[in-house]
C-alpha cells in the first residue's frame, strides 16, 4: 500500500479558522498558478464555446488539406472529384480515435453525441492545398488544441472507467486509449490495417502516445498526491497539486503545437520571411534621381547662353 503526500491544499481538521481557508487562498499559495494563469492557458484550454468552435474548424480544415491533398494525388480520375468518398474519408479522419475509443469504454462515438462536429466538418470542406507561414501557424494552433483535448479527455475517461489489476491504478489502458484517440483516424477506414505505421511512427501517433503518458501519470500523481519515489520529482508535484489537470492540458498542448512547428518547419519559414524595404531607402532614390536630373538642366541652360 502507497503513502500519498496528501492534499497540502488545506486541512482536514475540525473547527477553527483552519476550516474557512477559502479556495482564493489556495490559489494565492499556488507557485505554479501561472501556468493556467494567462491568455495562453485561457485559449488550450477552451474556456469559451467560441474558442472551441474556432478550433473545431481549424481542426478539421486542416484535416480536410491532408485528405484531400493525399486523394488528388491518386490517378484515379473518380477520386479527384468531390464526392461521398471524400467527405467520408474526411469524417474518418476528423473523428477516428473518437469512435474507436468510445466503443472500447462502451460509450457514444463523439460524431453521434456531438453536433458540433459534422458541421465544422461541412463548413471546412473547401480546403485550400497551399497557406502562408502564418496562417499554416495558425491552423496547427487550432489543430492541436482540439487534439490535446480529445487526448487528454480519452485519458480521463479510461482511468475512471478501467479498473485497476496488477497496479494500484490501470496504467496501459488509459494511455492507449489516449493514444488512439489522438491519431485513430489514420487507421480508418480498417482496410489501411497497420500501413499507416509500417514505415515508421508517425508524429501524430508519436506526440499522441507521449502526450497521453505524461497526462496520465501526470494527473495520478498529482490529484491522488501519490510518491514516485523521486525525491525532486515529488517536491515538484506537490507545487502543482492545484488545478493539476488543467495545467497538465496546457503542457500538453505546448507539448504538440511546438513539435508540429518542427516537424512542418514553420520556425524556419516564419524567420526566414522576406523583409520588406524601409520606405526611407524609396525616397533617398528619388531624390537623388531628382538632383541628377536638376545637374543636366542647368548644364543644358550654360550651353544655350554660349
Amino acid at each position: 500500500m502507497a503513502f500519498g503526500r496528501g492534499n497540502k491544499g488545506g486541512s482536514s481538521g475540525g473547527g477553527g479558522g483552519e476550516s474557512t481557508s477559502s479556495s482564493s487562498t489556495i490559489v494565492d499559495n499556488d507557485p505554479t498558478s501561472w501556468i493556467i494563469n494567462n491568455e495562453l492557458a485561457n485559449f488550450v484550454l477552451m474556456n469559451t464555446n467560441e474558442i472551441k468552435y474556432m478550433c473545431m474548424i481549424g481542426y478539421t480544415f486542416l484535416h480536410g488539406c491532408k485528405v484531400f491533398k493525399k486523394i488528388d494525388g491518386n490517378s484515379s480520375n473518380e477520386k479527384k472529384k468531390f464526392s461521398a468518398y471524400k467527405l467520408i474519408t474526411m469524417i474518418l479522419a476528423c473523428t477516428g480515435g473518437g469512435i474507436l475509443v468510445p466503443i472500447f469504454l462502451n460509450t457514444i462515438p463523439v460524431t453521434i453525441a456531438i453536433d458540433a462536429y459534422p458541421i465544422a466538418i461541412l463548413q471546412s470542406r473547401s480546403v485550400v492545398s497551399h497557406l502562408s507561414a502564418i496562417t499554416n501557424a495558425l491552423m496547427v494552433v487550432f489543430y492541436e488544441t482540439i487534439r490535446t483535448y480529445v487526448v487528454t479527455l480519452f485519458v480521463g475517461l479510461a482511468a475512471s472507467t478501467i479498473a485497476p489489476s496488477q497496479f494500484s491504478f490501470p496504467v496501459f489502458g488509459p494511455i492507449i486509449c489516449g493514444t488512439i484517440g489522438g491519431c485513430g483516424g489514420a487507421f480508418l477506414p480498417f482496410d489501411k490495417g497497420l500501413a499507416p505505421i509500417k514505415d515508421g511512427l508517425p508524429p501524430p501517433v508519436f506526440t499522441a502516445f507521449t502526450g497521453a503518458t505524461f497526462f496520465h501519470l501526470f494527473t495520478h500523481y498529482t490529484k491522488n498526491g501519490n510518491d514516485t519515489g523521486i525525491p525532486f520529482v515529488d517536491d515538484v508535484l506537490d507545487q502543482l497539486q492545484i488545478d493539476a489537470p488543467k495545467k497538465g492540458k496546457v503542457i500538453v498542448a505546448l507539448w504538440f503545437i511546438l513539435y508540429t512547428f518542427y516537424l512542418n518547419g514553420i520556425f524556419s519559414a516564419m524567420a526566414s520571411a522576406p523583409i520588406p524595404p524601409p520606405p526611407v531607402l524609396k525616397v533617398v532614390a528619388a531624390s537623388t534621381k531628382g538632383a541628377s536630373t536638376k545637374t543636366a538642366s542647368v548644364k543644358t541652360e550654360k550651353k544655350k547662353r554660349k
